[in-house]
């Protein structure tokens, strides 16, 4: 079968993307190489997704994909190892299958770079976060640990720090290495703390985390009793099958702004995987819009 669509990747973008294709009666594929939902999965709590108080990522997860197939979806497994073009179809390759639509949209999201501790997979979302915007509020007067010294870290400190009683930041660096505005700004809350020279070496608690354990350049090792830990050591997107048709940029991101669109006349992306300032469920959600609208464009015009 050939599909009118094939959307690469089950995240919130990739499910509004095929959400809308559906709607202006396109058959559509979603492939997904793990788990749908993808990062919204590790939030226990969402509070900031239009129209739930608060549903769990899971949730929000399920019913989007209980969406999708009400509407007509298929919905296979497995991960896209490359693509290929050929009079005017798109052959998405597994390993195992193969899969030809007229169009493709790659929502492939990004993956937190971990910092490769025993049992942190077990706290993700359970102590453990990965975005202030998403999981601040629910440590509000509380003590928190931001691992990382980038802008993104000093930026989830910033953030932090207008709920949290406290926010220590653990930078492996003798500096923060983030912007110096952002350096300025956290010099400048009272209630930041930073922890410089020193990894993270273990986590502290059984069911729920309790600290963390440290040890800093001169081997010296020490425990931090905290509530929550946020990790901010960067983003890691796996786009690079793709780059034939979807050129990245210096970071590994799809080099595509807010149109989705890219090169190839027939593949389109959205979600986290492209350039943007901004990586949030709504604005992935957007992006799965805009490049379901412009992949039906496309096809309307065939």
């Amino acid at each position: 079968m050939i599909y009118d669509v094939l959307v690469v990747g089950a995240g919130p973008a990739g499910l509004t993307a095929a959400l809308y294709a559906l709607r202006a009666n396109k058959s559509v594929l979603v492939l997904e190489k793990s788990t749908p939902g993808g990062q919204m999965t590790f939030s226990p709590k969402v509070e900031n997704f239009p129209g739930f108080l608060q549903v769990s990522g899971n949730e929000l997860a399920d019913k989007l994909v209980e969406q999708v197939l009400e509407q007509g979806a298929d919905m296979d497994f497995g991960c896209v190892k490359s693509l290929s073009r050929h009079d005017g179809i798109v052959t998405a390759d597994t390993g195992s299958h193969t899969f030809d639509a007229r169009t493709v949209i790659l929502a492939t999201g990004v993956k937190h770079r971990m910092l490769g501790l025993p049992r942190e997979t077990e706290f993700v979302g359970n102590g453990i976060s990965f975005c202030a915007v998403c999981d601040g509020a629910f440590y509000r007067d509380k003590t928190v640990a931001v691992i990382g010294g980038g802008n993104s870290a000093l930026q989830e400190a910033l953030l932090l720090s207008e709920n949290c009683k406290k926010v220590v930041m653990v930078q492996n660096l003798p500096t923060f290495t983030g912007e110096e505005k952002l350096r300025q700004a956290v010099a400048t809350k009272d209630n930041i703390d930073a922890v410089f020279g020193t990894v993270v070496t273990g986590i502290l608690g059984d069911d729920t985390l309790a600290g963390i354990s440290l040890k800093n350049e001169a081997g010296e090792t020490s425990e931090l009793l905290v509530d929550g830990v946020f990790i901010a050591i960067g983003l890691i997107p796996e786009n690079e099958p793709f780059k034939e048709f979807a050129p990245l940029n210096d970071y590994g991101y799809f080099d595509s702004d807010e149109r989705c669109l890219t090169p190839a006349e027939n593949v389109f992306v959205a979600g986290d995987c492209r350039s943007k300032s901004v990586r949030q469920i709504t604005t992935a959600a957007a992006d799965g819009a805009v490049a379901a609208l412009a992949a039906c464009r496309y096809l309307d015009n065939l």
